[in-house]
């Protein structure tokens, strides 16, 4: 599936209060902590699994990842700008980083 096609069928599950205004941004983006969902699953591994990654357990982390795609996905739709943009914004970015040997470090503008 390509990043577009899933932004425009998952926009219609999309109910969520302030759709469209600046509480529907903060609403979507607000929704971004499901990363720690799947940091507190890969935590998990670490301490009860010793570090054995199960298919149960990759399965559990791959439907978690899926919850922050979507919320990925609606609020790059608040701010209008389609997934496949942003990922080759941050594809070009890199490859800017890569040539100028600064992909390690830290700072949005290095």
């Amino acid at each position: 599936m390509q990043m577009n096609e899933y932004q425009t069928l998952s926009s219609g599950t999309a109910v969520y209060p302030g759709k469209g205004e600046t509480w529907g941004l903060a609403y979507c983006a607000l929704g971004l902590g499901e990363a720690g969902e799947v940091q507190g699953k890969v935590k998990k591994i670490l301490r009860d699994n010793g570090g054995v990654v199960s298919p149960e357990v990759k399965l559990a982390i791959a439907k978690e990842l899926g919850d922050l795609l979507w919320y990925v996905a609606q609020t790059a739709s608040e701010i209008d700008f389609r997934l496949g943009d942003v990922a080759r914004m941050n594809l070009a970015k890199l490859a800017d980083r890569a040539d100028r040997g600064v992909l390690g470090g830290s700072g949005d503008d290095r």
